[in-house]
């Protein structure tokens, strides 16, 4: 009897040492599904609106956006009717190919064809045409610093950079080319 013990505890041990051994041979032999990655957030049409507190900056309409997936950063194309507003009110109108912005910030950067317009003031249309502008919302800056084209009716004048400064309420030009005649 006791050999039979013996016996049955050496079969029993070595059963459990085999399925011991081929359960780890076998562990992670499957590969574990993936982990759900971060994914773009694609739009189509709609509104984005920069916020801060409760105070409006910018806003624009737009036909397609890529924004990342907590929404703090994205790309948008083909900007129509873009508001940078001053002191809430609507100050300068702006079209653009493409905005990479952030809505942490406020900051965002406009290029392709940009197309800036001054809102307001009955008669006198001031428009600046260039390929670059950034909007630094901390200093509540808008700089063109490629050259920008200056419009005002059929006058047009060529300015290397331009920074508006919306804190100090002044507009800097520098390197100014050509001749215009800018009345009240």
């Amino acid at each position: 009897m006791r050999r039979k013990l013996r016996l049955a505890t050496i079969v029993a041990g070595a059963a459990l040492a085999i399925y011991v051994v081929v359960g780890v041979i076998f562990a992670g032999g499957g590969a574990p599904p993936p982990i759900p990655g971060p994914q773009q957030i694609h739009l189509v049409g709609g509104h984005v609106v920069g916020n801060r507190i409760s105070t409006r900056r910018w806003s624009f309409d737009y036909r397609s956006a890529q924004l990342s997936p907590d929404g703090t950063t994205g790309t948008i194309n083909h900007i129509r009717n873009g508001i940078i507003f001053k002191h809430g009110k609507p100050y300068l109108k702006i079209s653009a190919e493409h905005i990479s912005l952030n809505t942490n910030t406020l900051n965002f950067t406009a290029t392709g064809r940009v197309h800036v317009q001054r809102i307001g003031k009955k008669g006198t249309i001031r428009s600046f045409d260039t390929d670059l502008v950034v909007w630094t919302n901390g200093a509540k800056l808008l700089e063109l610093d490629h050259p920008s084209y200056v419009r005002t009716g059929h006058q047009v004048l060529r300015v290397a950079r331009i920074t508006v400064n919306f804190a100090t309420d002044s507009i800097h030009f520098r390197a100014i080319s050509g001749k215009v005649h800018i009345g009240k």
